[in-house]
């Protein structure tokens, strides 16, 4: 006041600040704002440059507290932008440092990675030990949160060393804090426990209670998950009398959703409801909307497993309203979304089983749905002149009506804990639910590897090592087992004999599990399509070489097509009236001279793939082009012609995870170009290139990747992340991937077989695939181990 009165603008704007940075702390984050946004007016009038950096950068961090990360990027953008600017180091340092902890919260753990390291580099130069402390620590918690836990020990180790050199004994805390956290994620707990004392004691000694009760609750948290939920209890009343005491609203709130979370476990579902309640109240009055989210969940689980389940449906109806309004903030930011989408799901789980257990499959059926990757939705919505809000989720009427549009039976899967739902929508659009238990005996995960195992999975080269032994034969075996052994058996001594393919055999076991329970609804004319939704693991299986009990393939029955989710199709047929008349010249590629990847301490090129070229070669005669192969095939060239093209035909390398050091979720190796181009196609180039409303959708009918794992990607709530949900947002209606590393010359005859079907036969994509894999089965020049067929599988249009 007494700045205002005497005219003194730079005061009063720190005054401002400083009272912003008081609401700040007491978790009124609503207020702090205010004040920030008054402070930067004044710094703007004023021209203080510095001022208007920092206000920027307390507004970024004010909304990150709420949760509102599209605003803090903003802010701390801007901020970031001026501190470059005015040449301001250490302001530069730490608005990289905030970048980094918003993409954290995000759950964008590589992209918060590379900040801090930046931030760090400027620190070490400037001599900021103190800083260089704060971005090892920050670099620690998130290579804890990717599950790196020895990187993550590492950097809060350093940064404890440097915090106890230079005497900053609140952030000798925070580390060991940080510490405890890192071995408690390890299941260590007494040495978690034996950390977060030691902080809780300097946090004591120092007169720090924001840090004593931070303390706590972790050590509550540890003793809750060695089953003492007595001590748990303990430590988090502590905890949230001090956070009381000190008025944090939000520390509060997440202290009873703790207390909430331990009476759970102990039974006592009426406290666990009333802190939960608690929580929630709390939460919505500082508009937390993830604190409020979570705990809302939580108590959700409670109702359903005591049969309060209307409270249960209401609660999680409500749940996912919050759930979509985070998503709203995030606008168009597809990867935020991906992100934040990893602790959504649950809620559309819960709600499933909730409303399975009212009697209501078919309204399952529209959550299950409305629960699929609701960031590639947004995304493709957008991109057809639909807003996010114009692009609701599907009615059970909408899911009918692209059964039938499709000529299809679709087939949708949802994993809800030991649980597989399916639901069958028949062309018609008739509605089949089925529900039965999951093995008890291994994992659905572990049974989709040991599948993949089964088949025998190999790498695309240029020859073809012995195939395993064919799985049908396995059942010729199995005759002669019954034939040979069985009369016999009760002379061996006991336990199974190792002879018995039963006991290997798990692509029968798969179609068991998810092909018997409704069988009996699937069409019976093998051209009639069925569409396949997958779900968390089943995104993994080979659906074409499941076998049934009189050992016939899943493929010799049907013609098959894979989708993301019911939706993506309705979306997938409106581009495949954008493209259908397409006249772009087809583009081609087939080995292209193959970039270099990190082996060992070396650099050295991907193995050439002759079968690749050949395949590349006759499939642009079929399709009277010419095709791109070796030095020709480089990244820019291919990127600069997929623009146009109507067909896309890539037969090289796929790779997967991580390549050179950098997370890709897919990339495709084409020939490098240095020093801009390294010769890998990325799905991440792929989406910021083609994909979202103010870029140009790519023009291809059909894009074909003929190479290995292209299907695969980083399974998350969102579905899989990679190179064919990049595609598919990209605006391409008919997609070819695979589901592991395909044999090289195998690989050719398949596709040759593919193109031939469709563009001299007149047949559709889903019917030509099909012919195909049926001739590998049974042409002499064929091989009709699924291996060198069934990783392939048709997304989206069929026609």
């Amino acid at each position: 006041m007494i700045y205002k009165q005497i005219g003194y603008r730079l005061g009063d704007a720190k005054s401002l600040t400083n009272l912003g940075l008081a609401y700040d702390h007491l978790g009124d984050y609503f207020k702090a704002i205010d004040y920030y946004q008054k402070s930067l007016v004044i710094a703007r009038e004023i021209g203080n440059r510095l001022g208007e950096a920092k206000s920027l950068g307390n507004l970024g961090n004010a909304y990150g507290h709420l949760g509102d990360y599209f605003k803090a990027i903003d802010y701390h953008q801007k901020s970031l932008a001026i501190k470059r600017e005015i040449g301001n180091p250490l302001g530069e340092a730490n608005s990289l440092n905030n970048l980094g902890a918003i993409y954290q919260s995000l759950g964008d753990y590589f992209k918060a990675i590379d900040y801090y390291q930046k931030s760090l580099a400027i620190k070490r130069e400037i001599g900021n030990r103190l800083g260089e402390a704060n971005s090892l620590n920050s670099l620690g918690s998130a290579y804890g949160n990717l599950g790196d836990y020895k990187n993550a020990i590492d950097y809060h180790q350093k940064s404890l060393a440097i915090k106890r050199e230079i005497g900053d004994r609140k952030g000798e805390a925070n580390s060991l804090n940080n510490l405890g956290g890192a071995y408690q994620s390890l299941g260590d707990y007494f040495k978690a426990i034996d950390y977060y004392q030691k902080s809780l004691a300097i946090a004591q000694e120092i007169g720090n209670p924001l840090g004593e009760a931070n303390s706590l609750n972790n050590i509550g948290i540890a003793y809750g998950n060695l089953g003492d939920y007595f001590k748990a209890i303990d430590y988090y009343q502590k905890s949230l009398a001090i956070k009381r005491e000190i008025g944090n609203p939000l520390g509060e709130a997440n202290s009873l959703g703790n207390l909430g979370n331990a009476y759970y476990y102990m039974g006592d579902y009426f406290k666990a409801i009333d802190y939960h309640q608690q929580s929630i109240a709390i939460a919505r009055e500082i508009g937390h909307l993830l604190v409020q989210a979570k705990s809302l969940n939580n108590l959700s689980a409670i109702f359903l497993e005591n049969n309060q389940l209307e409270y249960a449906q209401s609660n999680l109806f409500y749940t996912i309203k919050v759930w979509e309004d985070i998503r709203k903030i995030l606008i168009n930011k597809d990867d935020w979304k991906v992100s934040s989408f990893e602790q959504q799901a649950r809620s559309y789980r819960l709600l499933q089983q909730v409303l399975v257990a009212q009697g209501k499959p078919k309204q399952a059926l529209e959550i299950s749905e409305r629960g699929r990757n609701r960031a590639l939705i947004d995304l493709l919505g957008a991109q057809l002149s639909e807003t996010p809000q114009k692009t609701k989720a599907l009615t059970l009427e909408d899911i009918q009506e692209i059964a039938q549009q499709q000529q299809a039976t679709l087939v949708e899967y949802s994993i809800v804990d030991d649980q597989i739902y399916s639901w069958v929508i028949a062309p018609t659009g008739e509605i089949t639910f089925r529900s039965h238990d999951l093995p008890q005996d291994t994992t659905l995960a572990k049974l989709v590897k040991f599948s993949r195992e089964e088949i025998g999975v190999r790498g695309r080269s240029n020859h073809n090592p012995s195939s395993p032994q064919n799985t049908k034969d396995g059942n010729r075996l199995q005759q002669l087992y019954q034939l040979l052994i069985t009369p016999i058996v009760n002379l061996f001594t006991h336990g199974p004999s190792p002879l018995n393919p039963n006991n290997s055999n798990r692509l029968q076991e798969l179609y068991q599990l998810l092909i018997t329970p409704f069988v009996d609804v699937l069409p019976t004319n093998p051209s009639d399509r069925v569409i396949f939704i997958p779900h968390k693991e089943l995104f993994l299986v080979p659906f074409a070489a499941l076998l049934d009990d009189n050992g016939n393939y899943l493929i010799e029955n049907h013609t098959i097509l894979t989708a993301p989710s019911i939706q993506s199709l309705s979306f997938t047929r409106k581009n495949w009236h954008r493209v259908k008349d397409s006249t772009g010249k087809p583009l081609i590629v087939g080995n292209p001279t193959m970039p270099k990847i990190k082996i060992g301490l070396e650099q050295k090129p991907l193995k050439p793939l002759p079968g690749a070229e050949k395949e590349a070669l006759t499939i642009a005669q079929l399709l009277n082009t010419t095709a791109l192969i070796g030095a020709e095939a480089t990244e820019s060239t291919i990127v600069e012609k997929m623009a146009n093209a109507s067909v896309i035909h890539l037969a090289t390398h796929g790779l997967l995870d991580d390549v050179n050091g950098i997370y890709y979720r897919g990339a495709i190796a084409l020939a490098p170009e240095k020093p801009d181009h390294d010769g890998f196609l990325t799905s991440r180039e792929i989406l910021s290139r083609y994909a979202g409303p103010e870029k140009s959708l790519l023009k291809a009918k059909l894009v074909v990747l003929s190479a290995c794992d292209t299907g695969r990607g980083e399974i998350k709530g969102e579905g899989v992340v990679g190179l064919s949900r990049s595609l598919i947002a990209a605006g391409v209606p008919s997609l070819v991937v695979s589901l592991w590393q395909v044999p090289d010359d195998d690989t050719a005859k398949l596709m040759t077989e593919f193109y031939t079907n469709i563009y001299t036969y007149n047949m559709d994509k889903a019917k030509a695939m099909r012919e195909a894999m049926l001739s590998m089965l049974n042409d002499e020049d064929g091989n009709p181990d699924p291996s060198a067929w069934a990783a392939f599988t048709v997304i989206g249009e069929a026609r």
